[in-house]
């Protein structure tokens, strides 16, 4: 179909969420003015999850891309569930201790996170007492081990990660009574997710990543030109270290068939992620599940096969890198976003996209026409749409809306042609995953002022 320019706005627009911090008595002193986020799907249906939190024992604030494979079972539960033990392996000890008096007391519970939710970010009701309790598990371990020193944050990251992870698989092989959460939590341990996220308090902005969606900052050179720095890295074959580590965890026999045609045993893009346990159970273990498992799994073709040359699981993790980075009254925006967006867009043009956008300044580019050949005519047409670019106000009012539209509109010119974007609109469901992924955008503008005062505090 041909899609009208307000149709076109409103797809783009469903899934969009604005939230600005508030500002305590006209002095804001978070380091985070707010943030934009947005999700346009390719799969139906999408795969990929977001979160959004603020961290209420501590001054953190927490936000993370989560992109699903082998369905949205896993994607799910980590956006629901990972931020809870980021959370709680921050909390000081008496905290700790506090929270556990009160369910141990059945008193009311003191919230840890406030969440920002977009009203199509689900949250599966059926589960929350399960995870709660392996949550609950969790800080009771804490609380045993505690050594009196205050939490590194990495540490806290990737602690959380890691034990998430570990209960997902353990909540797989205990399974559940109640045949509906057995299903369900069998799904999300055999689907996997990969995990972007950030944490910022303060100057002190920490990423972990596990997988291959990306965080990148925006940064403002001196001459008002956007600069975009890396703050993960992606754990693909693409990375010569990761396919080095991976070879290396295993011996030197499999050395051919770890990474097979640049996946993990031949299958998996990703070399680390959340679930998967297709890739870190031993093979009698997967057999003995799968067949006290309900029926639904057994009609599960994803379930059934075993990777081929699979002789020393684990292949995956899901332990994250961690960057940390001391925040700068240049560093002026974050991005996190899962692989959809990279893959049509180089960092580069993303900074810059985001950055014209938030400061309504376009820096002018030379008209690139690189190896076209273009009459006087078109190059008229080009000036002329340039011009009016410059002259119209910015039609979205969310920065991850705005990135969107120029992911997936963008012509050879580097400009949005709504012709391409009706077309890439419109696809049918079938074909749509063919042209491009779900794309899950959030964009976290920084308060220079606060962070430059906290700079000159120190």
């Amino acid at each position: 179909f041909y899609l009208t320019p307000p149709q076109v706005n409103s797809i783009l627009k469903a899934n969009e969420y604005s939230f600005k911090v508030p500002e305590f008595d006209g002095k804001n002193v978070s380091s985070v003015l707010g943030f934009d986020s947005n999700q346009l799907p390719a799969n139906a249906p999408i795969e990929d999850r977001r979160s959004a939190a603020t961290c209420l024992q501590t001054r953190g604030m927490l936000l993370g891309v989560f992109d699903g494979h082998a369905g949205c079972a896993c994607a799910q539960a980590v956006s629901e569930r990972l931020f809870y033990y980021i959370a709680v392996s921050l909390l000081p000890h008496e905290t700790l201790l506090e929270i556990e008096n009160a369910v141990e007391s059945g008193r009311a519970l003191l919230p840890i996170l406030q969440w920002h939710k977009h009203p199509n970010d689900y949250f599966s009701k059926e589960a929350s007492k399960l995870y709660f309790n392996s949550l609950r598990t969790y800080w009771q371990e804490l609380i045993d081990l505690n050594t009196g020193e205050t939490t590194d944050v990495k540490e806290a990251l990737v602690n959380a990660f890691k034990r998430l992870d570990n209960d997902i698989s353990l909540e797989a092989q205990v399974g559940d009574p109640n045949s509906f959460l057995n299903y369900l939590v069998l799904r999300v341990a055999f689907s996997g997710a990969t995990a972007c996220v950030a944490h910022v308090d303060g100057v002190d902005l920490h990423v972990a990543n596990t997988g291959d969606s990306r965080a990148v900052l925006g940064v403002q050179e001196e001459d008002g030109s956007w600069s975009a720095v890396n703050l993960s890295y992606d754990h693909n074959a693409q990375n010569e270290h990761e396919v080095k580590r991976v070879r290396m965890e295993h011996p030197k026999s499999e050395e051919k068939n770890v990474v097979k045609q640049d996946r993990l045993l031949g299958l998996l893009m990703p070399f680390r992620a959340f679930g998967d346990v297709k890739f870190k159970w031993s093979i009698d273990l997967q057999k003995r599940v799968i067949e006290s498992g309900p029926d639904q799994l057994n009609d599960n073709e994803y379930t059934k096969f075993i990777p081929p040359n699979y002789h020393t699981p684990p292949y995956l993790t899901a332990e994250p890198e961690v960057i940390h980075h001391k925040l700068r009254p240049q560093d002026k925006f974050l991005i996190l976003a899962t692989d959809g967006l990279w893959e049509t867009m180089h960092r580069q043009d993303v900074a810059r996209i985001v950055g014209e956008y938030l400061t309504g300044v376009h820096h002018q580019q030379p008209i690139a026409v690189g190896g076209y050949k273009v009459t006087l005519g078109q190059m008229h047409g080009l000036l002329a749409e340039r011009r009016a670019r410059i002259s119209s106000v910015f039609e979205d009012q969310n920065a991850a809306t705005h990135l969107i539209r120029h992911a997936v509109g963008n012509n050879e010119f580097g400009t949005v042609d709504h012709d391409r974007l009706s077309k890439m609109l419109s696809l049918p469901e079938e074909l749509a995953r063919m042209y491009r992924d779900d794309i899950t955008i959030i964009v976290v503008q920084f308060n220079s002022h606060v962070i430059g005062a906290c700079q000159n505090g120190e």
